[in-house]
């Protein structure tokens, strides 16, 4: 079996897995199968998302989605993001990873860098001082990033709400934007290729699913099943 890291305490820790993507591109519905493919490994997933996680970060979720934030400007919306990733990390996702957990979270800090770095246009060094308070050093060991056409991610988004449900602050953004947001990721998953896999979201769920397996399979540790 492989051996589990650890922290600076000597007790076993997880692994810390993202997913990013722009509106529609699948990353719940991956996230679950990643979990459903460990867990059968007998390893513990701890399934999150983002913004939200923890309760208090879900109160944040809910006016930032609704746009209550989006007058202040990009500034107060990346404040609100950070707010809600400082409860998310220290009252969910470290503890998670210190109990051996691994976690997959849908949508981490490079949702953050493009929503409100590249389309915000929040200077990068003081983005990149938010992000080091909120997260304190915890990087993803992998982040898979779902590229699709947005013209795509968003007709998917659309099918999923409810009758009469408005869509959300970003889901109501313009064309162009959703395109500058795909092309965001792009950059990130180029500038950092050791951490971020490229995966074609257009692919039916169950292809996707094994491509992003194969991936996790070769980057991180995974236990030995012994023949039977």
């Amino acid at each position: 079996m492989a051996k589990a890291s650890t922290n600076d305490a000597g007790r076993p820790e997880g692994h810390f897995i993202t997913l990013e993507g722009g509106e529609g591109a699948g990353k719940s519905t991956l996230a679950r199968a990643l979990a459903a493919r460990l867990e059968a490994l007998g390893i513990a997933v701890e399934l999150t998302r983002e913004p939200g996680g923890s309760p208090k970060a879900e109160r944040i979720r809910e006016a930032l989605l609704a746009g209550r934030i989006k007058p202040y400007g990009a500034f107060a919306e990346a404040l609100m993001f950070q707010a809600a990733r400082i409860d998310h990390v220290d009252s969910r996702i470290r503890p998670a990873l210190r109990r051996g957990a691994w976690v997959i979270c849908d949508r981490f800090i490079d949702s953050t860098r493009v929503y409100q770095g590249t389309l915000g246009e929040i200077a990068r060094d003081k983005l990149a001082a938010l992000e080091a308070v909120a997260i304190a050093g915890l990087m993803p060991e992998l982040t898979f990033i779902l590229d699709l056409a947005p013209e795509t991610g968003l007709a998917r988004a659309a099918r999923r709400r409810r009758p009469g449900e408005a869509t959300d602050r970003f889901e109501s953004e313009t064309i162009a934007f959703h395109r500058r947001l795909r092309q965001g990721f792009l950059d990130i998953a180029a500038a950092e290729p050791r951490r971020c896999v490229v995966l074609d979201a257009g692919l039916p769920p169950e292809t996707l699913a094994e491509k992003a397996w194969e991936a996790l399979s070769s980057r991180l540790p995974l236990p030995q099943i012994a023949p039977a």
